[in-house]
């Protein structure tokens, strides 16, 4: 049993080394200008350890030094979604898509929605739940200085901190709330062909309403169909286009 367990201990150190070279293969080829085999390399990441903020980040500037714009734009909106608050991340993203070819320009929101949003996206679900577990924490600490405190003041401090804390709480658990919502339903998505007709109706026959091209963001309305999407632009225009045209966030 325990020869059993020093094997084991040794396959999993072995694997963590393969993992540890690969990342290390990939970052060398980017760093050397080979940027299809970063890319390779960090697929095959992806693949093999599922999703992470870093990967999706390196592997958008692959595509982007590669030229691939669409998928550039595609790995780093992946990247800001699991990491939000990362400046780096919504830099290059601001980057790669100004050079796509459809400039779209959000419609206006109420400002409150807008710094709600912000908040939301200082941080990312992981981080947001750590902060509402501490601020609880802090909670009880308080409480319990309220309750057992033997000066009029301890117990003003205790009260004091004690709702600061829970209200902090209760708004991290929010915005943990929200940032996990948005990992699980995604409705993002950027389309990847040259060039996409959207549609008035889901099939060949409707008219065509506009067309846009690869690289950028619409968001899902409909998804009960199999080859046609619903579609929504930041604008608010909507409309029909084929499944295989663009790829989910």
């Amino acid at each position: 049993m325990r020869k059993l367990s020093i094997i084991l201990v040794c396959l999993i150190g072995f694997f963590q080394m393969v993992h540890a070279a690969t990342k290390a293969e990939a970052d060398k080829a980017y760093q050397e200008n080979q940027f299809e085999q970063a890319i390779k390399l960090y697929e095959e990441i992806l693949a093999t350890d599922g999703e992470s903020a870093d990967i999706y980040y390196n592997l958008g500037n692959s595509y982007y030094k590669n030229k691939d714009i669409a998928k550039a734009v595609l790995n780093y909106e992946r990247a800001l979604l699991l990491n939000p608050g990362d400046a780096d991340i919504r830099f290059n993203l601001d980057m790669a898509r100004g050079k796509t070819t459809d400039q779209i320009t959000p419609t206006h929101e109420v400002f409150i929605l807008t710094w709600g949003k912000a908040l939301v996206n200082l941080m990312g679900e992981s981080a947001w739940a750590r902060l509402g577990i501490a601020s609880f924490i802090l909670f009880l600490i308080g409480a319990v200085f309220y309750i057992f405190g033997n000066r009029v003041l301890v117990k003003k401090i205790g009260f004091i901190a004690g709702l600061v804390c829970l209200f902090v709480s209760i708004c991290a658990n929010f915005c943990a709330s929200r940032q996990k919502s948005e990992l699980i339903d995604r409705t993002g998505a950027i389309i990847m062909a040259p060039t996409v007709s959207v549609k008035s109706t889901p099939n060949e026959s409707g008219t065509d309403l506009f067309v846009l091209h690869e690289g950028t963001k619409v968001f899902v309305e409909d998804n009960s169909m199999k080859e046609w999407k619903e579609v929504r632009l930041e604008d608010g225009n909507k409309g029909w286009v084929k499944t295989e045209s663009i790829e989910l966030i």
